[in-house]
């Protein structure tokens, strides 16, 4: 080999943007050369990275080939990580296989692959490239977890292996990766994202473990841009662009808001998820199989999670979903004319019924009801026997006060029917936006359980930390939806 073509060898960068091939996305083969988007990642890499993005803007692709190169050119130990069996499948063979068949045969020659057939290619320098729906076991230089947003969502406890299992297996000084688009305002790449974002609009420098915060939205790629004659731009989005502009700073062409229009015809209320322009925009999204996503796309657009004015002259009602080892949940509901005031949340476990009471007490709320599941009955709290609605009864002692409470069972509904009891009475509710937060995240990502084996939703919840919070607002639903009034049952002080 000349020795002009061993200096140019030597450049990584290089390398990268001319000796690799892929297919581009009309299935033609073409070199591989990084977009701007791609370069400003390349450049900026950190040993721990997140990316936040919109679709279609080639990551994995990149990955998948410098994951290549540094297993061939640095006898690097790599490992990508996909969304499903069949996602990592496809990206062997459409992305490394592919690049690494249609590289010069001398280099090949070089360093020759083998075991190329289980989704692995092992060097005979040393390197590899491993790709799989998990990892763990042995060391790696490079770790990329595709979709991870995802993985959290439908797959929490594979993302609780890849974070356990997969991140441990790469030192501090060496790179991780995770990229996706945005999936519910919960699980690990939700927080990840929200802590990563604040220390870099604080400026705080990043440790090997920190994460750095990469956002790529849809109007910084020139791709996306329609020819903006004859463009139908509804007054809503028309507004919506008025705001990013005034708000953000971020000014869009005719042939941005041309083609935004067109992919949002399609996409529908998943389209800020898919295409954000802001990182807030697309964490405001529900998951994929939320019960409540299109209730809550309208609570965002109507301004119904906010602050909520001083009602304090009207009584509170709590609604409980009531655990023993389990998490224990309460919301606190005014009634406001016509409407539902959600103005608070609580939620804790491995506590007995005197630390809630405590709670109630000292939140300084004017109580009317109390709603319990109709377990209330049957299960206890303590060593005594007794049921938590006789507890509650006869009460505590609390801050000198004998504080008592009587607990009104909610009518028995199954579980579906109480979902559409939500749907119904959320279009009257109102969220304090602070004081809720944590019963918001829940409600957004309830969803349904993924069948896996058969690629689609059960029918039936999906049992997680959404579980509680979401139980006891549904059976605040039930309780006020129920056709026949039942009188409440007061709670009362004694001195």
């Amino acid at each position: 080999m000349k020795p002009e073509h061993l200096k140019l060898l030597r450049d990584k960068r290089w390398r990268l943007n001319n000796l690799y091939f892929i297919t581009d996305k009309q299935g033609k083969q073409t070199r591989f050369r990084m977009t701007a988007e791609q370069l400003e990642y390349f450049e900026g890499l950190h040993t721990r990275n997140i990316i936040l993005k919109a679709r279609q803007l080639g990551f994995t692709t990149e990955q998948c080939i410098i994951q290549l190169d540094a297993a061939l050119f640095e006898s690097a130990k790599c490992a990508l990580i996909a969304h499903t069996l069949n996602d990592a499948k496809r990206l062997f063979r459409e992305k490394i296989k592919y690049a690494y068949d249609h590289l010069p045969a001398e280099i090949k020659a070089a360093n020759p692959a083998s075991n190329d057939a289980a989704g692995e290619l092992v060097f005979s320098k040393g390197g590899s490239l491993y790709v799989s729906t998990s990892f763990r076991g042995g060391t790696l230089r490079y770790l990329h977890v595709s979709e991870f947003g995802k993985i959290c969502a439908k797959f929490p406890h594979k993302a609780r292996e890849i974070v356990t299992g997969a991140f441990e297996a790469v030192a501090a000084d060496c790179f991780v990766t995770i990229e996706s688009t945005a999936e519910g305002r919960a699980g690990y790449f939700f927080e990840y994202s929200q802590t990563a974002e604040k220390q870099t609009k604080l400026g705080h420098r990043l440790g090997a473990l920190d994460w750095k915060f990469f956002f790529f939205s849809w109007w910084k790629n020139a791709a996306y841009w329609l020819e903006p004659a004859g463009a139908l731009i509804p007054e809503r989005l028309t507004a919506y662009f008025n705001e990013l502009a005034g708000k953000h700073g971020i000014v869009t062409s005719p042939g941005q808001r041309a083609w935004y229009a067109a992919k949002e015809r399609t996409l529908g209320e998943d389209m800020k998820r898919e295409y954000p322009s802001i990182p807030a925009e697309a964490f405001q999204q529900s998951v994929e199989g939320a019960y409540y996503a299109q209730q809550f796309a309208k609570l965002y657009a109507d301004r119904r999670i906010c602050p909520l004015p001083d009602n304090s002259h009207l009584p509170v009602m709590t609604f409980w979903d009531i655990g023993v080892s389990d998490s224990t949940a309460v919301w606190f509901v005014r009634k406001v004319g016509e409407q539902w005031h959600i103005i608070d949340y609580y939620e804790n476990s491995g506590e007995g019924l005197r630390h809630y009471m405590t709670m109630l007490k000292r939140k300084g709320y004017t109580y009317s009801e109390h709603w319990g599941p109709h377990d209330i009955d049957n299960r206890e709290f303590g060593s005594d026997a007794k049921t938590r609605r006789e507890l509650a009864r006869e009460g505590y002692e609390i801050d000198g006060q004998k504080f008592t409470m009587n607990f009104q069972v909610v009518p028995k509904l199954g579980v579906n029917d109480g979902i559409e009891q939500v749907r119904e009475i959320l279009a009257r509710c109102v969220f304090d936006e602070s004081r809720c937060e944590e019963g918001i995240a829940c409600l957004e990502n309830y969803r349904k359980e993924w069948d896996d084996k058969r690629g689609c939703w059960k029918d039936k919840p999906l049992h997680d930390w959404t579980s509680h919070g979401s139980d006891a607002f549904r059976y605040f639903a039930v309780a006020k939806m129920a056709r026949k009034p039942i009188t409440a049952i007061k709670m009362g002080f004694a001195r």
